[in-house]
């Protein structure tokens, strides 16, 4: 063999040993850096789901709280009407002619300053009464149907917070809520109010930044109040799209409790699923649910960890290129 061809041999084999020499000294520093990088996104992704946890379940839980003292006010402003009406003897029959405009004062005054109540109605036990309000309920179907089970509730002697629905073209959220009268025991009325849930909404829509959505349903799984009036209107049935309020139904209506769960929902590519982490706190006197639910995608990177393992790629390839 010619000395020329066998030195060149030679400096390729040195060459081919050079490059695994340099690739393992490359990955071997490489490596390192990256399994660190990775400890440390698996870190930041724990104290990201942490916070987020911590975080819905402030938000649900003090809406769970406000939603509960919304709902005892308004009682408690109807119980006072009520006793007036004792007081004054009206409660005997609150459709008397003697006393009819002297009703109908009081119940706009009720309303007036009230801000909550559209109308109030104070009727007997042939539901025939008086009214007041800017609100026209006889013109309603779902308000109508809602006094009539308000009315029927209040023959059986209980105090009434309906299911809840839609008011106007601006499909906003109301309920009624009612008690009974009554005078020596016996049955003698109802005294009932539609009540907006606007100022509810209004907290809701503030809670509901950095794409988590809060929104409250009923024990059936039914929307009561959502940021997005237009399509998540009261009444609708969400349970067959949302896991937690599926969940929700399978407890206890007395339950008392907090809980977050971590889930999938279908995206805009079927293939991968949107991982979500959801908050729900209930509220067992209306048989009610506070929920809080944020897609994790989009929580790293609104805590910048996408920037984080962009940045780490690329300290990597300079590493590698270096």
């Amino acid at each position: 063999m010619p000395i020329a061809d066998h030195i060149k041999q030679l400096t390729n084999k040195r060459l081919r040993i050079l490059w695994i020499v340099l690739g393992a000294l490359l990955l071997v520093s490489v490596t390192p850096l990256w399994l660190y990088h990775r400890q440390v996104i698996g870190m930041s992704e724990q104290k990201l789901q942490d916070t987020e946890r911590v975080q819905q379940s402030e938000i649900t839980r003090s809406l769970a709280s406000e939603t509960l003292e919304f709902e005892q006010n308004l009682s408690e402003q109807l119980l006072s009407q009520r006793q007036v009406l004792a007081l004054t003897g009206w409660i005997t029959d609150v459709d008397d002619t003697a006393h009819a405009p002297q009703l109908a004062r009081l119940l706009q005054s009720f309303v007036e300053n009230n801000q909550n109540i559209l109308y109030v109605t104070a009727v007997n036990k042939q539901a025939r009464g008086q009214s007041a309000g800017s609100f026209r309920a006889d013109s309603d179907p779902f308000v109508q149907v809602a006094l009539k089970h308000a009315f029927t509730a209040s023959i059986q002697g209980l105090n009434f917070v309906s299911e809840p629905f839609a008011l106007g073209e601006g499909s906003r959220p109301a309920l009624i809520v009612s008690v009974p009268l009554s005078s020596s025991g016996q049955f003698t009325g109802m005294l009932a109010s539609v009540v907006s849930i606007d100022g509810l909404l209004a907290r809701i829509r503030d809670a509901s930044v950095r794409d988590r959505v809060v929104f409250i349903v009923d024990g059936h799984g039914h929307i009561v109040a959502h940021p997005d009036t237009r399509e998540m209107v009261p009444g609708r049935d969400v349970s067959i799209n949302s896991p937690v309020v599926n969940h929700l139904r399978e407890l206890p209506q007395e339950l008392r409790t907090t809980e977050t769960m971590r889930f999938f929902v279908p995206g805009p590519d079927k293939k991968h699923p949107v991982e979500m982490i959801g908050t729900y706190s209930t509220i067992p006197e209306l048989r009610w649910a506070v929920i809080a639910q944020r897609s994790l995608d989009e929580a790293r990177i609104d805590a910048g960890v996408h920037e984080l393992t962009a940045q780490a790629l690329r300290f990597v390839v300079g590493v590698t290129i270096f």
